[in-house]
C-alpha cells in the first residue's frame, strides 16, 4: 500500500470512497508519523490521538451507511488559534495558561461538520504575531526542509509555522490557519505548500482568538490548489454569530480549479520590484508570467502606487487592533494569573510573565498610537492610506482578472537569524500585507527551489468575492511549475 501520509487530500477522500483503506488506517498512520517527527519539528503542542481514532472509527461507520461527508474522514491539524472543544487552546500563548474551551469556533465546527477529525493543535506565533514561529511560548517550530547541505534548523515561516510544517512534513491531510499580514501564504511559501487567505468575511471569525480583527481571516495550508479549494470550501459560509462574516453564497472552488485562463487579463505590479531582491525571486516571478500567458492569458502592467505604504501602514493599524484585543487578558476571568499586593500588580504581573516580548512590542505600539495626542497622527493617518491602497486595487481590477506577484522576498532563513532585527522580520510580508489591508483573496503557492534547494512561490491576488478567479489562475500555474520537491525526512 502507498505511504498513506504522503497523499493528498482528494487522493485520500478518493482511496477511502474506493475502501483501498480506511479513516482508521490513515488516522494511524498520521498518529505514527507526528510521534516520529514532533520532537524534532515541535509542529504540534498538543495531539488529540485517542479523540482522533474515534472520530475516524465513526467515520467509517458513517461511509458504510452511505452517509459520507464531503471530508469524511480526512484527518487534519488545527491551529492553536482555534477554539476546539474540550482541547486546550492558548494561541501559543503563556497567558492563556491551560485555557479548554467549552464551545467549537465556527470554523473547526464546519470541517468537522463535513467528516473532518482533528490530530491534534498546531504551533503558531505567539497571537500570531511574527513571521518566523519563534515567538511561540511552546517554542519555535522547525521546518522539515534543509538548506543545501546544512544541518542548520530553518523557519517555516509565521504565524502559523506549525500547519506549515505539519502539511510540508505529512503529519495531517491539510490544516487550518490565519492570515493578518501574510501569516498563511509566507508559511506555504518557505515549506512548498500552498495556503490562501480568502476575501474578509469570507470564514467566520467566532471561536477564534482575536489579533487584528479588520485583518485576520482563517484559510487553509493543504498540498496542493485543489485541496486548499476543498478546504476552503468547508471553512467558509456565512456565520450570524460574525457581524463582519459576509452572507453571500459559496461558489464551486474546486471546481473552479479546472476552469482555463485562456482570455483573462493579469495584472503584474512594478511596486512589487523591492530593493535587494533576490534575483531566484525575479527570475520565478518572470517564469510564472511565461506560464500565464502559455495557458492563454494576457499580460498587462499595472501601478500600485501606494503599495510602498503598506507595511508602516499595516504595523499601525494591527498592533493598535491588538493592544485592544488583547486587553481582555488580565488574570481575572480565564487563562493564567500572577498575583500582586493589589489588582494593578496583579494585573502588571499576569500580562509582564503571561505575554512573550514580540506580543508586548506591539501592544506597546499599539497603545501608543491609540493615545491621546498621537490617535490622528498615526491611528487616523494609516487607515486613509489603507484606504488608498483599497483603492488602487479597485483601479487595477478595472482591467485585470488577477494580479500575480512574488510570494515572499527571500526563501526561508534559519531559525535565530532575523530575531535581533523586528523590522528584517516585519519585511518578510512586504508583498501580502497589501491583501489584508485590502481585504482581497490572494493564494501562495510552490513554484521552484532556489540553488539551495528550498521552495519558492508566486501569489495570485483576486477580486474581493472572486476566490475562483484566484483558484483558476493559481492551478493554472501550479501545473505548468510541476513542483514535486519534497523536503528530506531527516528525523527518521
Amino acid at each position: 500500500m502507498t505511504n498513506l501520509t504522503t497523499l493528498t487530500l482528494a487522493e485520500a477522500l478518493d482511496g477511502m470512497e474506493k475502501k483501498s483503506f480506511s479513516s482508521l488506517e490513515i488516522t494511524n498512520a498520521f498518529i505514527d508519523a507526528i510521534d516520529k517527527a514532533n520532537p524534532h519539528l515541535n509542529a504540534y503542542v498538543v495531539t488529540t490521538p485517542e479523540l482522533a481514532r474515534e472520530r475516524a472509527k465513526q467515520s467509517d461507520a458513517k461511509r458504510a451507511q452511505g452517509k459520507a461527508g464531503a471530508l469524511e474522514g480526512a484527518p487534519l491539524g488545527i491551529k492553536d488559534l482555534f477554539c476546539t472543544e474540550g482541547v486546550r487552546t492558548t494561541a501559543a500563548s503563556g497567558v492563556l495558561g491551560e485555557f479548554t474551551p467549552t464551545y467549537e469556533s465556527t470554523v473547526s465546527g464546519n470541517l468537522f461538520r463535513d467528516g473532518a477529525l482533528m490530530l491534534g493543535k498546531l504551533n503558531m506565533d505567539e497571537f500570531a504575531m511574527g513571521s518566523s514561529n519563534e515567538t511561540s511560548h511552546f517554542g519555535p517550530v522547525v521546518s522539515p526542509w534543509r538548506r543545501g547541505n546544512e544541518d542548520s534548523k530553518l523557519t517555516p515561516g509565521g504565524s502559523s509555522g506549525g500547519s506549515a510544517s505539519a502539511v510540508a512534513a505529512d503529519l495531517c491531510l491539510g490544516a487550518t490557519a490565519t492570515d493578518t499580514g501574510g501569516s498563511i501564504r509566507q508559511p506555504a511559501a518557505f515549506t512548498g505548500t500552498v495556503g490562501i487567505k480568502p476575501t474578509y468575511g469570507r470564514c467566520s471569525r467566532w471561536g477564534i482568538v482575536a489579533f487584528a480583527s479588520s485583518l485576520d481571516q482563517a484559510g487553509p495550508i493543504a498540498k496542493t490548489v485543489e485541496d486548499a479549494a476543498m478546504l476552503l470550501q468547508s471553512m467558509a459560509g456565512h456565520d450570524p454569530k460574525d457581524s463582519t462574516s459576509l452572507p453571500n453564497a459559496l461558489p464551486d472552488f474546486r471546481a473552479a480549479t479546472q476552469r482555463s485562463i485562456k482570455g483573462m487579463t493579469i495584472g503584474v505590479p512594478e511596486e512589487y520590484r523591492v530593493d535587494g531582491m533576490p534575483q531566484e525571486i525575479e527570475d520565478l516571478w518572470q517564469q510564472g508570467i511565461a506560464w500565464a500567458k502559455d495557458a492563454g492569458a494576457t499580460i498587462k502592467p499595472i501601478s500600485l502606487k501606494h503599495t510602498k505604504y503598506a507595511l508602516p501602514a499595516y504595523y499601525i493599524v494591527a498592533p493598535a487592533e491588538a493592544s485592544s484585543n488583547l486587553a481582555r487578558y488580565d488574570g481575572m476571568r480565564y487563562g493564567a494569573r500572577v498575583s500582586g499586593k493589589d489588582l494593578n500588580a496583579t494585573y502588571e504581573n499576569t500580562r509582564a510573565s503571561g505575554f512573550g516580548a514580540e506580543v508586548q512590542r506591539r501592544i506597546l505600539i499599539g497603545t501608543y498610537v491609540l493615545s491621546a495626542g498621537y490617535y490622528d497622527a498615526y491611528y487616523l493617518r494609516a487607515q486613509k492610506v489603507r484606504q488608498r491602497i483599497a483603492q488602487d486595487f479597485r483601479d487595477a481590477f478595472g482591467s485585470v482578472d488577477a494580479i500575480l506577484t512574488p510570494a515572499t522576498p527571500s526563501a526561508a532563513f534559519a531559525l535565530g537569524e532575523k530575531g535581533d532585527d523586528p523590522v528584517a522580520m516585519y519585511l518578510n510580508d512586504i508583498f501580502t500585507v497589501t491583501a489584508n489591508l485590502a481585504g482581497l483573496p490572494a493564494l501562495a503557492l510552490p513554484a521552484a527551489v532556489d540553488k539551495q534547494g528550498l521552495p519558492l512561490g508566486l501569489q495570485v491576488i483576486g477580486k474581493a468575492l472572486d476566490e475562483e478567479s484566484v483558484f483558476a489562475v493559481s492551478a493554472a500555474l501550479e501545473k505548468a511549475a510541476g513542483f514535486r520537491a519534497k523536503a528530506a525526512k531527516w528525523w527518521l
